[in-house]
Parts: structure tokens; C-alpha cells; sequence
């Protein structure tokens, strides 16, 4: 073995580190030469180069010393002109004996004041002195920066005005007699400015900072302007010593009237040259001061559009938050200032906005209304620049908000450009929070050191899988996370007190429409947070269940309690079930219309409460709202009876032939294990998941619960899915081409027993991922588990494949929305759902409103061609949704649009809100939920609860949202708060709102007409039964292009009916337009179906299922978040569930979690839940 230490020679002593302190000491003995490398500071003239120039520190001190000199040389001249008398003439008399005889004429001028002053002996000693020393720092300044060329170092005006001013007073030190010679001191004013100027510039460079450019060139102005006028002031008086003999302050207030062009004449120069002085200095300034001027309102105007600097003392006494974006868009700019803003401890916030581009003329108008211009300062910078970052003072903010640019055509791109500006706060400022969104999941796990991250393609995609499974997702979240604004004054004060959302719109409640009454207050409920021990709401139901307090929390104060946080856990538990046993240091979460903080209670007397309840039930559509009173800044809520009424909840006997049906039961303080619904939710397991389909063995598929073994991106959630067995062979993925396992070309031939959802995308992006798994998974029945064809513009990926190859009944079909013939092979004409995604290559236009144009119209064809096709549509600009299912002459939508134009006017963010499409939840933009990062900086859990609610996390012992139908069965139960007690007893289901579809008024609505001409004849002497808009609903009548007789009779109608129009009042004319209309649709309705048809037989499609397709646009559809306890049900009403977690029920749920619960869990969770 080869020894290493013998392989490695010793270093030389000229490298050991005692040598290099020391020094070697054997050099001498040596032959070597020592050569010393040096630079030209050790020249002598360098050195004090070094000194004077060069060093910062000392050359600030020098400037400072010369700055200082010339201002005590302006001193000495102000002292000796005090001092002066001149009618001595000192100078004169010792020069010439016989001055003091001449005899001057009339008009002529005595020059011997002017030239000679009266100059005390140890004034001319200091000024003598500090001219020697001005005048050796001169010239020994002028030697070091000399460069080759004597005369640009003699003609600088700076070394010509030291040469005047200190030169006079050497010769008169050896020469005494002018020791009273004038010398023109006072221009050293100019020296003294010179010296300012650069003595601000090493100032700034030896602390390292970057000096305004605004505040040299104001400093510029201010000390050229002083300059003039100590230079004027001082002229004029030395000069009408042999006139006037001025004073200084008498020169002063002429030189100020005279330059300020007010010229009031009492005090006038009196001889030629101060009349001359006079004339050069009006002309020196208006040639200098305008060029100053000039030069600084160019500096405005370029700060204007940089924006300035953050103030430093502000940043320390003031909180401020940063907005980091890359272009500025004035409805992103709305939507931050209108929900950040709305809570009221953030009025006293200032808002950075830290932008590259410079800001548009719509935003600069917006940020002069002084409601913003006070609080909201605009930077032009990137967050890539430490400079601006320091400008925008990030290290001091609360936190930083970075928002990508949805409309960058090259969405990538936007995100790395995200990724980086993250990176880069980061690093400046640590303890800064930063609120990042980005918008394609794969790289959101590049900023996972972020406080709070939102995904936008993770968020869109998994609200609009709910959607297609719980109507109007999107328009929950979206109301939810949102602060309305824009109503009545009281309400508006009562909001900024209180923090809460507006909810009275004065539109909605002046309409006479029911719906929009109650749509626009359920609207205002938002998700709030207390601490159990601290709150009214909860802290009677510490140590019982959680579904006992859910339940009485609501009958009592109205409110909803959703979830509970542990105090030593972050997961939020969403309805964790009746299991659950509340704690003190529980932090509840719950949906209120304010929070609890910000309410008052008072408790009703028996009687008016009795009272209360017997009004409370009058009329199905009567909605009474006991539980809020506004009162300005306080909601008095009324506290109900909380003893046990089990009795009160049974439904009375029907006509006395049969018994009374049995109550609803109590739900229990603290469920023991015989009333746990493990029963209901695992015991009594349905056919559909303890043995496959003969559909299912004959074709291999059998389906198992698992985690998906492959994710698209990194960073994905784990969900608990139902799976196949294998994974499903690519070719057999592609739903309109047959291949060797199978011969299917359409959906149709695949035999689906439940409807289709489509989604039209452009590209299948690893976002579309998270579309697949809220809908298969594990809580979902195998049964209700809906086909999912991917309409696709381009082909996918292969490990996009990789994917979804492991979903049951998942597939892809390239084509378009724009091509009847790709619709109808992938099944449209029996889909349940139709969800068109925004396409990237629009979502950049030229005008930005129009990146949706494509995508309307194209839906609006849906809407023509299958009008019963329930479609989902996502917008860039939520502006644009009055565009979806558009029809120009509908009277009813025209007042919506009235409405919105008002609510609009009225400065809310939500003016779309009362839109049907909106309300109905058939129209999304991704926008709406940017208030969701927002509303994150006052509450932190929103996310995170969001998350839950949409499947995108999921947590042990967290429940999910889901929904169930009211059908005729459920009536009995009468209103929400029984409905809220039979599933808190029964399953442990928590409603959180319902999704209700009403009919539209016959006299406001297009709905299709059945009359025959008998019935109009009728008609003429009941018009008032059209025209008055009661509270009743007009139930929909079937289709009758179908018949031809009705048809034939139709005609005969509206020929009639053109002969007897001007018969009939304005009333009836519109009426009659308006059927006319109908004809007409009828009759568009038929081309556009024979059209459909056509294509069905040319590709070889059943027409069948499109025949039975029938249009029902007259219905109304719209969202009651957390309604009122006397809520009466209606039929087909939809509840929104949050359903607890059924592995929190298996028993034994620990190693064997997986095995037990895909061999036990087979109950039948139906959406459409009996009760």
C-alpha cells in the first residue's frame, strides 16, 4: 500500500501560514528578487487625490468645509455692508486728497462710494482669511483633477469666481492702501451653491443610498433662485450707494416686487448701472429659471408615472401591504380595493401597488378619486429589483400579494415570471407573508414557503366537477368568499362597522319579486371563526356532539355551524359527525350573516313569539326573518325557546284518517354507539357495491377503492378514489374509434345507464385532473358515478393518460363545440352536463372584453340546439355573463339588466349577482374567487375550508359537500329546521343552504304558449289575469310542435289576431307581440331540431333521445346560503350537505384502513337521499 504522507511534499516556508503573518525571513539568503506590487496611490499627488476625491467620507467633509466657508464669506459681506456708512469715502481720501472737493453736476455720478467701502480692520482680517484658504483649496483642487488641458481647468466659471472673490484680498495684504477696495463678496453665493450640489452627491454615495433625482433638481431650483436674489439684492445696494443709498431690506423688497412682476414703483433704482444690474439679472432669470423649471416638471412627470418612493417614516408608523402584478387591469384593481377594504380594520391599511408597466389612463382616474388617492400609492418597479423593493418598503409590509396574469397567452411563462417574483420577496424580506396565486398546479410546489397559495386551474376545475353533481357550486363558493357592496346607506354604515358582508340590496327588496328578496339576503353570509369558551353561539353545548350543536345553534340564533379546528391541530374538521364531542378550546367555524362579535341579544316575550310563529307559516313562498334585525353596527338576534319540542316537530294527522306520523327525533347531546348512523351509512350494503353488474363482470371492469396510483403534477392531494382493477389500455380511452378490445365509435353505443358530463377543453392540462377526481370519488356511489367524456381541441399527453387510465368510464374524444358532428358522436344529446372550459389561445384579445366572444357564441348555439342541456360555462370577464343564454326581447331579462346597470352605479363588485345564469350557477369566471386570496389576510382558514369543500384536500375525519333532492316525500317535513333536525338525527348530514328553481312569470317570460283560438276568445274580457304578477307560479307546458292540429290552429290564431289589433290596448298589443314571438320560436325550434336530426341519421345516430328533449327556459334557478329556520321546502328544492366522513364510522379503521373499507363501506350515499 503506497503511504500517502510520502506522496505528499511539504509546503515551501514561503506558504506556511506563520511565513505569510511574519513574513519569510530567509529570503535574503536566497537568489530570488522580492518585487512589491503596488498601485498609484502611493504617488504623493494620488494620496491626496485619494483624500480630497476619491474617498467618499473625506470628501464629503471637504465639500462640507468649503460649503461652509463660502457661506461665512456671504455673512462677512451682509456684516461689513451693516457696518458701512457711505458717505466716509475712506478710500478715496487716502488715494486722492482732492475727491473729497470735486464738484459733481447734476446727472453725474459719484463713483467713490462704489468703488471704495468702509471696511473695519478685523473684518478685512477674517475675510482676508478666508479668502487665502478658499483660494489654496482651489487651487490645490484644480491640481488633482487636472487631466492634460490647462484652460478647461482656468475657464470654469466656478475657479473665475474664486479668482474675483479671494485674489482682491491677497494683493491688499501686501498693498494696505485698497484694503477699503469694494469686492464683489456676494458672488460667492454661487460658489457656495456649486459646493451644495456636490457635497448632496457624496453624501448620498458614502451612505450608500440613491439619491431622488426630484430632490436634486428642486434643490437646484431653490438655490439658483437664491442665488439671483441675494445677487440682485446685494448689487442693487452696493450700486445705489451713490444714488438712492438703499438699505438692504429696502433692495430686498424691490428685488421681490420687481421679480414677482408686481412692480408698485415706490422704490426704483436712480442711476444707470443699478438700472443696468437690474436689466442683466431679469434676463439671466428668464433665461435660467425656466430651464430649471423645465427640467423639474420633466422629473414630475416621470415620477408621476414611476411612482415615487414609499415613505420610510410612514412605513414605520403606518401598516402597508404590497400588490405585485405584472400588468394592471382596472376590474383587478376593483376587485382587491372593494374586498380588501371591506373589512374594517384594514381601513387604516395603505395598499403598494409595485408594477413594470406604466399605469393606464383607467387606473390613473381610478387612484385620483380621493376615497383611493389617500391610501393607494402606485410604483412602477419590478420585484426583481432590490431597489424597488426597498421604494416599496416590502421588508416593513404586513404582506405581499403576487397575482399572475391570467391573460398572457402563455400561461407558463406568467407562472415562472410568478415563481421568480416570489423568490425574489423572499429573499429581501423573510418575515413577510406572501400571498401567491398561481394558475397551473404543477408549479405550485415551487412556492410552497408561501403563506397561502391559490391555484386557479385546481379551484376552477374541481368547482366546476361539483357543479355538474351539486347544482350552482360556483355561485356558492363564489358568495361565500365575496363581499357585496353598493346598497342602502344604513345597511352600508351597518357594514363597515361590523365587518360583515352588505346583504339588504335596496333593489332586491323594493322588487316585487319574491326570489331576488330572498337570493339577495341569503347572499350576504360568510364563513366566520370564535373560540368556544368565548362564544355565546357555542359554549352551552361544550362536552356534547357536534351535530347537537350544529342543530340548536341554528334553531336558536340562526347560524350554521360547519366545522371545528382542534386548539393542538391545524386541520379544519368539516362536520367531523355526531361522534365528535365539542371542546372548550375548540375553534368553531360557522356561517352567519355577521360574526358573533358584532351582535346584540335580546330575548321576545312568549306571546309576540307565539305570535311570531303562527304568522311565520302563511303562504308557501311567505319567508319571515325572525333571526336579524339591523340596528347600525349591531345585529339583535331573537334567542328561541331552547327546551326540548320534540312533540311540536310531528306532522298533525292528514284528514283524521290516519294516525299521526311520528316525530322527527331529538338529535342527542352525546351519541352513544347504538344511535350512530354506522348502520345507515355501512351495514346495509347495496347490491350495486357488494357484487358487480353482469354489465361489469362480462366486461372486466370491477371496481376497487384506492388512492390513484399515478398524479399528472407534483404537488397533488391524495384522494380516495374509486379505481379499476387495471388500467384501462390507451387505445380503449379514445371514445370515437374502435380498436382491438373494443368496437365503439359513440357514446351512444356504450350503453351508459347514467347521463354523460362533457367537458369541452382546449388542451387537457394536468388541471382537468382535478375535474375527474371530486367525481370518482370514494364517497360517491358506484351506481350514480357519471360516464366523463373529454371533448378536447388537441390531443392529450401520454402521461396525462397515465392519469386517467386508472378511472372507471373516463374518456376523450378529439374535437370542438363548434362542430355539430364531434357533439353529437360524443354523446351531447344525453348528457347530463355540458361544462365548456375558457380556452387559453382567447383569453388575450386585442379588446379585452372580447377573449370571450368565441366561447359565447358557441354556447349560445348549444343553448339553441339543446336547450334542455344543462351547460356550464367558464368566462374570463364575469362583465361578459349577461351574454350567456342571451335573448334580446325577453322582458324579464331586460329588467335584470336594468337592475345590474343600478346595482352598478351604486359602486358593487357583485352588480351580476341577481344575472340567472349567475344565480342559477351555469356560468363561472375564475376572477370571481380571486377575493378568496384576499379575504385570506383577515381569514386565514378560508382557503384551506374552500379546499375541503371542494374535495381538493382531504382530511381524516372531515366530511364532504354533497347534495340531496326534496321530492314529494320529503314534503312532510314543512321547513329547513326540521329538515336541519331529521338529518342531524338520522345521518349527521349538516345543511348548509338549498339550491331552489321556481317558475318565471307568464307576462315576463318567453315560455312557450298553448292556447287555441277559442282561448284567446276568452282571453279579451280576462286580460287582467295575464297582466297582474301575483306570487303564484305559471307551471310549464309540454312542447306542441309535435301536433299538427294545434299547429293548424295556432296559425289561425295569429292570423285572426292580425286583423283584430287595433281593437286592443297597448297592454294587449304587447301581449300579442310577444305570442307572435312564440309562434316564431316554435317555428325556429323545429328548423334548428330537423337540422339535428339530419345529422344524427348521417352519422348513423338514434334520433331518439333528442326527440324526448324538451326547452324549459322558463324556469328561474337561485341559491339560499344558511336560509331562515321557518324556511318552508318545496318540491325538487336541492340541499347543499356536508356530509360526514364514512371511514370515521368503520370500526377498527388502522392497518387494514384500505382493505376494510373497500370490503364494508357499500351503502348506498345517494345524492337524492328519502327521508
Amino acid at each position: 500500500m503506497v503511504d500517502l504522507d510520502s506522496e505528499v511534499p511539504p509546503l515551501p516556508p514561503r506558504y506556511r501560514f506563520r511565513d505569510l503573518l511574519l513574513g519569510d525571513q530567509g529570503w535574503q539568503s536566497d537568489d530570488r528578487v522580492q518585487v512589491e506590487f503596488y498601485m498609484n496611490e502611493n504617488t504623493f499627488k494620488e494620496r491626496l487625490k485619494l483624500f480630497f476625491i476619491k474617498n467618499q467620507r473625506s470628501s464629503l467633509r471637504i465639500r462640507l468645509f468649503n460649503f461652509s466657508l463660502k457661506l461665512l464669506s456671504c455673512f462677512l459681506y451682509i456684516v461689513r455692508v451693516l457696518l458701512d456708512d457711505p458717505t466716509q469715502g475712506l478710500g478715496c481720501k487716502e488715494l486722492n486728497r482732492s475727491c473729497s472737493n470735486q464738484n459733481y453736476t447734476p446727472g453725474t455720478i459719484d463713483w467713490s462710494p462704489i468703488i471704495w467701502v468702509n471696511r473695519s480692520l478685523p473684518l478685512w482680517g477674517l475675510q482676508v482669511s478666508v479668502a487665502v484658504i478658499s483660494l489654496f483649496e482651489t487651487l490645490l483642487l484644480s491640481y488633482l483633477s487636472y487631466k492634460g488641458n490647462i484652460w478647461e481647468q482656468i475657464l470654469r466659471i466656478p475657479f473665475l469666481l474664486e479668482i474675483i472673490n479671494a485674489v482682491p484680498f491677497i494683493i491688499t495684504i501686501f498693498w494696505p492702501v485698497l484694503r477699503n477696495l469694494f469686492i464683489p463678496v456676494f458672488l460667492n453665493c454661487w460658489l457656495a451653491k456649486h459646493a451644495l450640489e456636490n457635497m448632496i452627491n457624496d453624501l448620498h454615495r458614502a451612505i450608500q443610498r440613491t439619491q431622488s433625482a426630484m430632490f436634486n433638481q428642486v434643490l437646484i431650483l431653490i438655490s439658483t433662485l437664491l442665488c439671483l436674489i441675494f445677487t440682485c439684492i446685494c448689487g442693487i445696494q452696493h450700486l445705489e450707494r451713490a444714488g438712492n443709498r438703499l438699505t438692504l431690506f429696502d433692495s430686498l423688497y424691490f428685488c421681490i416686487v420687481t421679480f414677482s412682476t408686481v412692480g408698485f414703483g415706490d422704490v426704483t433704482p436712480k442711476i444707470w448701472p443699478s438700472k443696468l444690474l437690474v436689466v442683466i439679472m431679469i434676463c439671466v432669470a428668464l433665461v435660467v429659471l425656466p430651464i430649471q423649471f423645465e427640467q423639474l416638471a420633466y422629473l414630475w412627470m416621470e415620477r408621476q408615472k414611476s411612482g415615487g418612493n414609499y415613505s420610510r417614516y410612514r412605513a414605520q408608523t403606518e401598516k402597508h401591504v404590497v400588490l405585485c402584478v405584472s400588468s394592471l387591469k382596472i376590474d383587478l384593481l376593483m376587485d382587491f380595493l372593494n374586498e380588501f377594504y371591506a373589512h374594517p380594520r384594514l381601513q387604516d391599511y395603505y395598499v403598494v401597488i409595485l408594477c413594470p408597466t406604466e399605469m393606464d389612463a383607467q387606473v390613473r382616474r381610478v387612484l385620483q378619486i380621493p376615497m383611493w388617492s389617500q391610501r393607494v400609492i402606485y410604483l412602477q418597479g419590478s420585484a426583481l429589483k432590490d431597489q424597488d423593493l426597498l421604494r416599496a418598503k416590502m421588508d416593513n409590509a404586513e404582506a405581499c400579494f403576487i397575482l399572475s396574469s391570467r391573460c398572457e397567452v402563455d400561461r407558463t411563462a406568467a407562472d415562472h415570471q410568478t415563481i421568480l417574483r416570489a423568490w425574489a420577496v423572499k429573499d429581501f424580506a423573510p418575515n413577510c407573508p406572501l400571498y401567491v396565486q398561481i394558475l397551473k398546479p404543477e408549479n405550485k410546489f415551487h412556492i410552497k414557503f408561501a403563506d397561502h397559495v391559490v391555484c386557479e386551474e385546481e379551484f376552477k376545475y374541481a368547482m366546476l366537477a361539483l357543479n355538474c353533481i351539486c347544482p350552482a357550486t360556483s355561485t356558492l363558493i363564489t358568495l361565500l368568499v365575496h363581499t357585496s357592496r353598493g346598497h342602502t346607506a344604513p345597511w352600508e354604515a351597518f357594514r363597515q362597522l361590523t365587518g360583515t358582508k352588505q346583504t339588504l340590496n335596496r333593489e332586491s327588496q323594493q322588487s316585487p319579486e319574491q326570489w331576488q328578496k330572498m337570493y339577495g339576503r341569503c347572499s350576504g353570509n360568510e364563513v366566520y371563526h370564535i373560540s368556544l369558551e368565548e362564544s355565546t353561539f357555542f359554549a352551552e353545548y361544550e362536552g356534547k356532539s357536534f351535530t347537537y350543536a350544529s342543530f340548536h345553534a341554528h334553531k336558536k340564533f340562526g347560524v350554521c355551524l360547519i366545522g371545528v379546528r382542534k386548539e393542538d391541530n391545524k386541520n379544519i374538521l368539516l362536520n367531523p359527525g355526531p361522534r365528535y364531542i365539542m371542546s372548550s378550546t375548540d375553534i368553531c367555524f360557522y356561517i352567519n350573516i355577521t360574526k358573533e362579535e358584532n351582535s346584540a341579544f335580546k330575548k321576545q316575550e312568549k306571546h309576540r313569539k307565539t305570535h311570531e310563529s303562527k304568522l311565520s307559516y302563511h303562504g308557501a313562498s311567505r319567508l319571515p326573518v325572525h333571526s336579524i334585525i339591523a340596528s347600525m353596527g349591531t345585529v339583535a338576534i331573537d334567542l328561541q325557546d331552547t327546551g326540548c319540542r320534540g312533540a311540536t316537530l310531528a306532522l298533525p294527522a292528514e284528514g283524521g284518517k290516519e294516525g299521526r306520523r311520528p316525530s322527527i327525533a331529538p338529535v342527542l347531546e352525546v351519541t352513544d354507539s347504538s344511535s350512530l348512523p354506522t348502520c345507515d351509512l355501512l351495514s346495509d350494503q347495496s347490491e350495486d357495491e357488494t357484487t358487480p353488474s353482469d354489465d361489469e363482470v362480462s366486461a372486466g371492469f370491477e371496481y376497487a377503492k384506492g388512492y390513484p396510483p399515478y398524479s399528472p403534477y407534483i404537488g397533488s392531494s391524495p384522494t380516495f378514489c374509486h379505481l379499476l382493477h387495471e388500467k384501462v389500455p390507451f387505445c380503449c380511452l379514445r371514445l370515437d374509434k374502435g380498436c382491438q378490445h373494443n368496437y365503439y365509435e359513440d357514446a351512444k353505443a356504450y350503453g351508459f345507464k347514467n347521463k354523460l358530463i362533457i367537458v369541452a377543453a382546449e388542451t387537457a392540462g394536468n388541471g382537468l385532473y382535478n375535474f375527474i377526481v371530486p367525481l370518482r370519488a370514494y364517497y360517491r356511489p358506484k351506481k350514480e358515478l357519471n360516464p366523463i367524456v373529454l371533448l378536447l381541441d388537441n390531443p392529450p399527453d401520454m402521461h396525462f393518460l397515465d392519469a386517467i387510465c386508472w378511472f372507471p368510464m373516463v374518456y376523450y374524444m378529439v374535437g370542438s363545440i363548434d362542430n355539430l358532428d364531434d357533439l353529437l358522436r360524443c354523446g351531447v344529446t344525453f348528457a347530463a352536463n355540458m361544462v365548456v372550459v375558457d380556452k387559453e389561445s382567447t383569453m388575450s384579445a386585442e379588446e379585452d372584453y372580447m377573449a370571450d366572444a368565441k366561447t359565447i357564441v358557441n354556447v349560445q348555439t348549444l343553448f339553441r340546439l339543446f336547450s334542455s342541456l344543462s351547460i356550464i360555462t367558464e368566462l374570463t370577464h364575469p362583465a361578459n355573463m349577461r351574454f350567456m343564454q342571451f335573448r334580446a326581447k325577453d322582458c324579464y331579462s331586460l329588467a335584470l339588466s336594468k337592475l345590474e346597470k343600478k346595482e352598478r352605479e351604486k359602486g358593487s363588485n357583485l352588480a351580476f349577482m341577481f344575472r340567472l345564469p349567475f344565480a342559477a350557477g351555469r356560468v363561472f369566471s375564475i376572477s370571481m374567487l380571486d377575493t378568496l386570496l384576499y379575504q385570506s389576510f383577515v381569514k386565514d382558514y378560508m382557503i384551506s375550508i374552500t379546499r375541503l369543500l371542494l374535495g381538493l384536500d382531504t382530511t381524516p375525519g372531515s366530511g364532504f359537500l354533497c347534495s340531496m333532492k326534496i321530492t314529494e316525500e320529503d314534503l312532510w317535513i314543512r321547513t329547513y329546521a326540521r329538515l336541519y333536525q331529521k338529518l342531524c338525527s338520522s345521518t349527521g348530514d349538516i345543511p348548509i343552504g338549498v339550491y331552489r328553481t321556481e317558475s318565471q312569470k307568464l307576462t315576463t317570460s318567453e315560455s312557450q304558449i298553448s292556447i287555441s283560438v277559442e282561448e284567446w276568445e276568452d282571453t279579451k274580457d280576462t286580460k287582467d289575469q295575464f297582466s297582474c304578477r301575483g306570487n303564484h307560479r305559471n307551471s310549464t307546458s309540454s312542447d306542441q310542435s309535435d301536433h299538427p292540429l294545434l299547429r293548424r290552429k295556432s296559425m289561425q290564431w295569429a292570423r285572426r289576431l292580425s286583423r283584430r289589433a287595433p281593437r286592443h290596448s297597448a297592454k294587449t298589443a304587447e301581449k300579442i307581440n310577444q305570442q307572435r314571438m312564440n309562434l316564431y320560436r316554435r317555428s325556429e325550434r323545429q328548423e334548428l331540431a330537423e337540422l339535428v336530426k339530419n345529422r344524427m341519421k348521417h352519422l348513423g345516430l338514434s334520433p331518439a333521445g333528442y326527440d324526448e328533449m324538451n326547452d324549459h327556459q322558463n324556469t328561474l334557478s337561485y341559491i339560499l346560503i344558511n336560509p331562515s329556520p321557518d324556511t318552508r321546502l318545496e318540491l325538487n328544492d336541492i340541499v347543499y350537505l356536508i356530509r360526514p366522513d364514512p371511514l370515521t364510522y368503520v370500526p377498527n379503521a388502522g392497518p387494514s384502513r384500505k382493505d376494510s373499507f373497500c370490503n364494508t363501506v357499500g351503502q348506498d350515499t345517494r345524492e337524492e337521499t328519502q327521508l
